[in-house]
């Protein structure tokens, strides 16, 4: 049976950090959705979601293991409707396993089927953030290192 795992976030923008998760979460998992949410906490997006769409998607050409959706559900509900089994989050520090450990318990609430599977950061990646990133761009900074696709 194939192992089917949902990357879920909002990618404002897809970092090197988050590549890097979906690249070692594919030596776990036969086949890796990036879910791209809409965030209720997140007002307006800094870059568009059709933009970011396509730009994920050219990293990942020609991989029949990765597809990039857009959703605006519950997690919980997307991961039935795939048949995914697994969340995937990638953790850079102690702040962020208390947020996606609440995150993580409700979607096993929401759904008994699902188990959230953490990856730490690789270290080189553990100081790059989307909100840093959008700042930097916003002013006219240089992100091209950060990111694994050009804009």
């Amino acid at each position: 049976m194939k192992k089917t795992a949902i990357f879920p976030g909002s990618f404002d923008p897809y970092t090197k950090g988050h590549h890097d998760i979906v690249m070692r979460s594919l030596d776990i998992f036969d086949k890796v959705i990036i879910g791209i949410g809409y965030n209720s906490t997140k007002k307006n997006r800094y870059f568009d979601i059709d933009l970011m769409v396509k730009k994920i998607e050219s990293v990942y050409e020609g991989m029949d293991s990765v597809k990039v959706i857009v959703y605006n559900e519950l997690t919980s509900t997307l991961a039935k409707k795939h048949g995914a089994n697994f969340l995937i989050r990638g953790l850079r520090n102690t702040t962020d396993f208390e947020y996606e450990n609440t995150i993580s318990q409700m979607n096993r609430y929401l759904n008994e089927d699902l188990e959230t599977v953490f990856l730490i950061t690789s270290p080189q990646y553990a100081a790059i953030s989307s909100t840093v990133i959008r700042e930097v761009h916003r002013y006219g900074g240089d992100v091209s290192e950060f990111l694994p696709y050009s804009i």
